[in-house]
């Protein structure tokens, strides 16, 4: 596995600290491999590390309590500075009471988790603000070619634009065993971290209201038009019902919501959001033929970018034409508009059109997978490929 040093130089600067450090984000994007790369950092330094891994029945079957978890330290540490890493502690009852007790006596605690319940209410008023968290994603297109050309393989934008980027999945060399694997993640990801979590009853229609949203990335939805949709195609559920599903989603960091800011109005539009994959391999293991839908991918993987790379991004409406994306950072505003071409008059039209009425001031982009460059006195094209690179 690679070394995620963007993840890495986030969390360094807390390893001494007393705040609890939680590390979180969707099954198997890599948390427990930065976990141990921690460890080996940790151990370094210092001989008076402790990792627990939950998954790890052999390591673990005694303990079924807080209580437990803190017994456990207590008889494998010396009386110096200790640091204890918890991965996937989430399913231990009272694991808070653990974290605010170890933290106590002289360890420094870390934690992984595949759900945001680690960040929910009840849980942080117990941790009273002494914790500080960091969300891990599965692989951005530089990572996933660094660890591809690890394994002696090559990845194409194209395949990245498909099957995304969980980082297991290139270990398998045959796209059939990607494919199986992805559907089996998948599978995992819903039933556990959502179904079971949340003791989901309609386990079918949820499922339904899954697929669809996951299969209609990169779309501006409300709850609303969500269960108008699925109840003109035969499930019935209710807007409160589907508002509730996709906080389960955006909770087990499947979805990202992110709103629409209206130039015009000069505040947040709060009836209806825009959706985001954490990956794009789950829209893509639900499309049938091969027929994926590299328009919406393209975007989304846009999206997933410029998150990791630390910017604040939201929708804007230009005076009734959407810009994809209004991405902030150090002071610095970037009106983002996103295509699969623009190489036809059309297509062309439309995406330069929406930057009209902005300031001569504002800085705005054009990212495409043309090969041509589009760039105007006014407008910068960026080719895909030389995005997912080195960013705008």
């Amino acid at each position: 596995m690679i070394k995620r040093e963007k993840y890495l130089k986030e969390i360094r600067g807390f390893y001494e600290s007393d705040l609890i450090k939680i590390i979180t984000g969707v099954r198997r994007c890599g948390k427990s491999i930065i976990m141990e790369q921690i460890v080996r950092e940790l151990k370094r330094k210092s001989k008076n590390v402790i990792y627990i891994d939950f998954d790890d029945r052999a390591v673990t079957s005694s303990i079924k309590n807080w209580k437990d978890i803190v017994d456990y330290v207590s008889k494998k540490r010396s009386k110096d500075f200790c640091y204890v890493l918890l991965d996937e502690v989430q399913e231990i009852k009272g694991w808070q009471l653990a974290c605010r007790s170890l933290r106590r006596e002289k360890c420094s605690v870390f934690i992984t988790g595949s759900n945001s319940k680690l960040l929910s209410k009840e849980f942080t008023k117990e941790l009273s603000g002494r914790y500080v968290s960091f969300r891990i994603r599965p692989f951005v297109y530089n990572e996933l070619v660094q660890y591809a050309t690890k394994l002696k393989r090559r990845i194409t934008v194209s395949d990245y634009l498909v099957w995304g980027g969980f980082p297991k999945r290139i270990e398998f060399k045959s796209l059939d065993e990607q494919r199986r694997y992805l559907n089996d993640l998948n599978n995992t990801i819903v039933e556990n971290d959502v179904i079971n979590r949340y003791k989901i009853r309609k386990a079918e229609e949820f499922k339904k209201v899954c697929d669809f949203i996951l299969i209609s990335n990169a779309r501006i939805y409300s709850a609303n038009s969500i269960a108008a949709y699925m109840k003109a195609h035969g499930t019935v559920c209710s807007t409160n019902t589907v508002q509730k599903w996709i906080s389960y989603l955006e909770n087990a960091y499947i979805i990202d919501q992110i709103s629409r800011y209206s130039k015009k109005a000069k505040k947040k539009l709060e009836q209806s959001q825009k959706l985001y994959n954490c990956d794009v391999a789950l829209n893509s293991i639900r499309c049938s033929d091969n027929r994926f839908d590299l328009t919406h991918n393209l975007e989304n993987i846009v999206y997933n970018e410029l998150v990791y790379r630390d910017y604040s991004v939201t929708v804007f409406e230009n005076n009734g034409r959407e810009i994809d994306f209004l991405a902030e950072k150090d002071n610095k505003k970037y009106y983002v508009q996103v295509a699969y071409s623009v190489a036809e008059e059309k297509a062309y039209e439309r995406e330069f059109t929406a930057f009209n009425a902005l300031s001569q001031t504002d800085k705005k982009i054009l990212i495409t997978n043309d090969d041509v460059d589009y760039s105007t006195s006014n407008v910068d094209h960026i080719k895909l490929v030389d995005f997912l690179r080195n960013g705008i």
